[in-house]
């Protein structure tokens, strides 16, 4: 008898949106720069057909991995880019029907996979002045509820949970035995991270990506962090062979290239310093303490704007709408100062009050 899953049915997903490779993306939170040429270039050197031919091996990059963290790789998990992690903690830690709690707006695939698997997905929203109060996260926090998902800091808010936040919220989830995901896809656009209680405490995840400052979202790597016994658990649910050795390969260079990594954070700062100057400059409203990435309230009408971005000046960036006080606004992707100046030219030309 053929059969169709009927959750899947329903479910929401978007493919193939557009073609982006003409545009200045300041749309999905890459870095519009990427890597150095010449730092490609090396690393692609002494890349033979044997190399192409033969499948990844893992072991090598995790333990190189694991000493960049101080650990070991029995509490180190590599996956296609962190969000294949988060699916599988969900799938591993929850059952049909379980209860994720998850605040909103955030990553969307953390609600795609909840409902996906067929959870029920609980929202937790931002205040109207687009904080969150972490008594609110709490207050959800029942006996039956059996994932808490966590963004920090959190897309596209760019809020951050203080030290004496989390360790509220992980009274909690221990006292009711609720496992914690904390997704750090945006670590190193700023100071905090939450992964020691990952690696000295069960039933707390971290997950992390290359994609973002490490520049490399066209390769797909990440990584779990947690307690060994729960990253046997995530393993199993892996597809053999499911990191590729080109994302490897260029990891292990940019580990290994402390002065790469410097720079690349040292552009984005002053990427976001004159970013966040330029629009203070001309009076605009922004949001986004963490992240590279901004919300900012528009003048005029936020998806004429996004429109004529990309139409009259080649530039991708998003509207999110019913934003708190905000409104429909825009975000924009943080990137070098050469790329926030093309994109604050363009604002100040299409945004103008009649």
């Amino acid at each position: 008898m053929f059969y169709t899953n009927p959750v899947l049915k329903d479910l929401v997903r978007i493919f193939d949106q557009n073609e982006r490779k003409d545009y200045l993306r300041l749309d999905l939170n890459e870095n519009p720069g990427g890597l150095p040429q010449n730092f490609i270039k090396e690393v692609l050197s002494d890349v033979t057909p044997r190399f192409v031919s033969q499948y990844p091996e893992t072991l090598h990059f995790s333990e190189v991995l694991a000493k960049f963290l101080n650990t070991d790789i029995n509490h180190l998990c590599l996956v296609n880019g962190s969000s294949e992690g988060i699916r599988y903690i969900i799938q591993a830690f929850t059952n049909e029907k379980g209860r994720i709690l998850g605040v909103v707006p955030s990553y969307f695939m953390f609600q795609v996979y909840s409902e996906m698997y067929n959870r029920e997905f609980i929202k937790i929203p931002y205040d109207e002045d687009l904080t969150m109060n972490v008594d609110n996260i709490i207050k959800e926090m029942t006996d039956d509820t059996q994932l808490l998902i966590l963004l920090n800091p959190n897309n596209p808010m760019g809020n951050v949970y203080t030290e004496k936040e989390f360790e509220k919220i992980l009274r909690v989830a221990q006292e009711k035995q609720i496992t914690l995901l904390v997704d750090e896809a945006y670590h190193y656009f700023y100071e905090g991270t939450f992964i020691k209680y990952a690696l000295e405490n069960n039933h707390i995840f971290i997950t992390r990506t290359f994609s973002k400052l490490f520049s490399m979202a066209g390769c797909r790597l990440g990584y779990v962090v947690g307690w060994p016994e729960g990253i046997k658990l995530v393993q199993k649910l892996c597809t053999p062979h499911n990191t590729n050795a080109f994302a490897m390969k260029f990891a292990e260079a940019i580990l290994k290239s402390p002065n790469l990594l410097g720079n690349l954070i040292l552009n984005f700062q002053k990427g976001r310093q004159y970013l966040i100057n330029a629009l203070d400059a001309h009076g605009y409203k922004h949001k986004g303490e963490a992240g590279n990435f901004l919300f900012i309230k528009p003048k005029t009408d936020a998806l004429k704007i996004v429109d004529n971005m990309k139409i009259e000046k080649k530039i991708l960036i998003k509207s999110y709408p019913d934003v708190g006080d905000f409104g429909t606004c825009l975000r924009v992707s943080i990137g070098e100062k050469k790329y926030m100046e093309q994109f604050m030219n363009a604002l100040l030309e299409l945004d103008k009050n009649a």
